[in-house]
């Protein structure tokens, strides 16, 4: 079978792509290596994959509906994985129509191919951002939550996808997953994320800046247990014309003071600290109630954040030699 991945050349959807490809699926990448961050990390992950037999690499603005949807048709694709998205709270209260651009726009040409292609399941990605700034209950966030008071433009966007994807669901017939992402991290992971700029700051022996005085905490999931759930969602399409939502997480949220030391103790090296207030957009806590992806795919996740971040700070640093 052949699969449409958007946003290849990202974290999460360079990984997906290269365990599609491990289970022997043919797969188009879709990206357009934008500078939100390192383009030379991109074009690593891309090369990566462009070296695996039966991966093909689009450089495609998906915001460009006639174009995407042409390729869609073209290829004759029934399953797409859609990753793309411009990511990143706060990079949301300065560049609000990159998001306008990539989330809304983007997200609505791969519906609209999705539709035109006679799409058998369109998995696309959500975040836990849609569920705003508020205490989780004792088993966590459940996708039944109200989800009506985003704090950043990018949870907005987020949940507007959602939106419109249950609207395309129930006019068009086809099935569709919702994936809510609960921060995710890893080797190959996005420079903007906290654990990835406390490594490079505390190598190089610069202060970090630790916002909300760190009192935050996010529900951690590493790589490799975040691709074991798109996979799994991607193999157990809803009925025709339901549209279902999963959280993907950890169902353990830490204390962004705990991760730290777990960092530091993996590089070897204290850091040198600054607390900082809360910056708008953020959120206290996130937390993944997981069931309803359990009693889906068994999922489960397995490696803990100590042994997470000792995989990532290793990966690092042989991609990054001192």
């Amino acid at each position: 079978m052949t699969v449409i991945v958007t946003g290849a050349a990202g974290f999460i959807g360079a990984q997906v792509a290269h365990r599609l490809l491990d289970q022997g699926e043919t797969v188009i990448g879709v990206d357009v290596l934008t500078d939100y961050y390192d383009p030379a990390l991109k074009n690593a992950r891309v090369n990566r994959l462009e070296a695996r037999p039966g991966f093909t690499m689009v450089r495609l603005d998906i915001a460009d509906a006639e174009a995407f949807i042409a390729l869609v048709c073209a290829a004759g694709v029934k399953q797409i994985v859609h990753l793309a998205a411009q990511a990143g709270v706060r990079y949301s209260i300065d560049h609000p129509f990159a998001y306008q651009h990539a989330n809304l726009a983007g997200h609505l040409s791969v519906l609209e191919a999705a539709r035109r292609g006679r799409v058998d399941h369109l998995v696309y990605a959500s975040s836990s951002s849609v569920y705003g700034d508020r205490p989780a209950s004792d088993s966590g966030f459940k996708e039944t939550d109200p989800v009506d008071a985003p704090v950043s433009l990018y949870a907005a966007t987020k949940r507007a996808d959602e939106l419109m994807s249950i609207s395309y669901a129930k006019l068009y017939g086809f099935p569709m997953s919702a994936l809510r992402f609960f921060t995710v991290y890893g080797p190959w992971g996005r420079p903007d994320m906290a654990y990835f700029s406390f490594t490079r700051k505390i190598l190089a022996n610069e202060p970090i800046e630790i916002y909300g005085e760190g009192r935050m905490a996010r529900d951690f999931t590493y790589i490799d247990d975040i691709v074991d759930g798109v996979v799994g969602v991607l193999d157990h399409s809803p009925s025709p014309g339901a549209h279902e939502i999963y959280n993907i997480g950890d169902n353990e949220p830490v204390g962004l003071m705990a991760m730290i030391n777990t960092l530091e103790s993996a590089l070897g090296r204290e850091a040198v600290k600054i607390m900082r207030p809360m910056q708008p957009g953020d959120v206290t806590a996130t937390y993944a109630d997981i069931s309803k992806l359990h009693a889906l795919i068994g999922y489960r996740p397995k490696v803990n954040l100590t042994e997470g971040l000792a995989r990532f700070v290793d990966w690092y640093r042989g991609f990054y030699p001192a």
